[in-house]
């Protein structure tokens, strides 16, 4: 997170005060702009991400290049023929490559803030190497706020999901509560089912409170496994102070269920 973005966790607003601000105090929000990934065989991917989200959508955070390699890499173990859900997703990323390396379903989530929702059905539609299936695609965008009513999600996928995805998403502290129990009212109660979270501590000094999200994890039951590493050449935002060597670090994690809670 750059440090000219605000640490407030939450994104929750007070009521308008008696004396509110001119229309033109603020400075208009930057309009939106692109970034590009290069897949293993060479194609790129044009994402556009909107210009400006209290959410932090308009960044394409290190830890989804990092998921959507690790799919590139293992597809046939990760995404392919199965059931996928992104949480927060922005620009969507993670959801396009596991669509692109053929998953059953995508459904890709963030914020139900019109401009985020519209932002990855611009990048869906505007991936030119999504497979279609009788001019069906496997994908679809969805708006979703964490730990709410799980009835969003499951309405694509009644049974639950094979795959979540959580990239860059723990530096919220306060909604690692509504992850978990997202992840466990969404998830299949499966042997394979995992849910990927990968992040980068782009605050330091607040690492730890990063990585207690794992532990409440296996406070809730779940087991959880680091299973990735990844050292990026340089950190995503030059001006971000701490400890350099973290802030270009990228870790991935799988949660799943515990044998006594699979499903036959």
């Amino acid at each position: 997170m750059s440090t000219h973005d605000s640490d407030n966790e939450s994104g929750g607003g007070g009521e308008l005060g008696l004396f509110s601000e001119p229309t033109d105090y603020y400075p208009p929000s930057p309009p939106p702009t692109t970034e590009t990934y290069t897949t293993a065989t060479g194609e790129i991917i044009t994402l556009h991400l909107v210009g400006h989200s209290p959410l932090e959508a308009h960044h394409l955070w290190n830890g989804s290049r990092v998921i959507s390699q690790l799919f590139e890499s293992t597809p046939t173990t990760t995404v392919k023929n199965r059931t996928v859900c992104e949480l927060g997703a922005g620009a969507g990323l993670p959801s396009l490559v596991a669509s692109m390396l053929g998953a059953s379903l995508v459904v890709c989530t963030d914020f139900p803030d019109p401009d985020l929702i519209a932002t990855i059905q611009k990048n869906i539609d505007g991936c030119h190497l999504l497979p279609h299936d009788n001019d069906e695609l496997n994908i679809v965008a969805d708006g979703f706020v964490w730990g709410a009513s799980p009835s969003t999600l499951l309405r694509h996928s009644p049974n639950g999901f094979d795959v979540l995805i959580l990239a860059d998403l723990l530096f919220r502290h306060s909604e690692h509560g509504n992850m978990i129990k997202t992840i466990r009212e969404t998830l299949k109660r499966t042997r394979e089912a995992k849910a990927y979270v990968v992040f980068c501590s782009y605050r330091p000094w607040l690492r730890e409170k990063d990585l207690k999200f794992f532990d409440l994890c296996r406070e809730d039951g779940f087991e959880v496994e680091q299973i990735l590493e990844k050292k990026m050449d340089k950190k995503l935002f030059e001006e971000d102070p701490g400890d350099e060597e973290i802030l270009k670090t990228v870790t991935g994690w799988v949660v799943s269920w515990p044998e006594k809670e699979w499903v036959a």
